[in-house]
């Protein structure tokens, strides 16, 4: 099963006690995933689709628990993937689709079917905890989060672009800072940001895959932490070790033309300590002259060796 399958499966057995909170949430799932059907004696009907059977177990169990009506359930194989099937929540019942129509704020009293995508002034959302209900019923409606061991990404499908600011405008009530990109003919709201996803993740009262996504964060960091470590350490050893062969390099070619014995004594003295231990850092061979000198002045006397190195090469061109 995979994090936003684990993540649906949670929040599909989260069900809000408060009554306006069910409403919201229902809401949400018939604003994102919904159809509402007028027949020809204006008679309505509402279907909602799923391809997730804990989600359709959580469409149906609101509606019970919320309303008390009775609602049948469809399955149905999908033709072009064999193995996926689609399960649709349907209220036959004209009576009872007006009555959640109205809760849910999705139809006028002129029988007109509208949603009032204002986040402060629309009472389904008013309330916090209505809201952390709609946002929920829309990722269960039209979501997805993405594996988070390979990189972080929260998104909902929205048919139009006002459903998706509607949704945008409610997450940035807690604080998230979501985004909208146009994705063919749908606009996706959507998070890249793993804090973030996890403060959604707490704003849908998801607390046991905030964990997951917590601990996986966690130790990801640490691995990314330990590799710029050894990155850091291996680019060291390497600019010293390339240093190191530079100073060979030039005092042996002055070992080669004038001989270190030409040398004056700090900078004969050096030379001949490098020469006899390539690997010793500038600490380790300053410590080893007698008297001992600091790094800058052993860094001070390989230079003065490359140096004249070079003007010896110059003059043999």
């Amino acid at each position: 099963m995979s994090f936003s399958s684990r993540v649906k499966e949670e929040l599909s057995r989260q069900i809000s006690s408060a009554r306006h909170c069910q409403i919201a949430e229902i809401a949400a799932i018939i604003s994102l995933c919904g159809r509402i059907q007028i027949s020809e004696d204006d008679k309505y009907c509402i279907k909602i689709h799923t391809e997730n059977v804990a989600v359709a177990r959580k469409y149906f169990t609101l509606l019970k628990k919320t309303f008390n009506i009775g609602t049948d359930v469809s399955i149905r194989r999908n033709p072009y993937l064999q193995r996926n099937m689609t399960y649709t929540v349907i209220i036959h019942e004209h009576e009872d689709a007006i009555r959640v129509l109205k809760a849910t704020k999705l139809l006028r009293s002129d029988g007109q079917i509208i949603e009032n995508l204002s986040v402060v002034k629309n009472v389904v959302t008013q309330q916090v905890c209505c809201r952390r209900a709609f946002i929920r019923g829309a990722f269960l409606a039209s979501g997805s989060i993405s594996d988070p061991e390979k990189f972080y990404h929260f998104e909902i499908v929205c048919a139009t672009e006002e459903k998706a600011s509607q949704l945008q405008h409610m997450m940035a009530s807690f604080d998230l800072d979501a985004k909208i990109i146009m994705r063919k003919k749908y606009f996706v709201v959507y998070i890249k940001e793993g804090s973030q996803i996890v403060d959604l993740l707490n704003v849908m009262e998801a607390p046991v895959s905030l964990m997951e996504l917590e601990n996986i964060r966690i130790l990801k960091e640490m691995r990314n932490s330990v590799n710029r470590q050894v990155n850091c350490e291996t680019a060291n050893i390497n600019k010293t070790v390339s240093a190191a062969v530079k100073q060979m390099e030039d005092i042996s070619y002055i070992q080669d033309t004038i001989g270190l014995d030409s040398l004056p004594d700090n900078l004969s003295e050096i030379a001949r300590e490098r020469l006899s231990r390539p690997e010793a850092t500038l600490k380790e061979l300053g410590e080893a002259l007698d008297p001992p000198v600091g790094k800058s002045g052993v860094n001070h006397r390989l230079r003065k060796l490359s140096e004249l190195a070079e003007k010896l090469r110059d003059r043999c061109r």
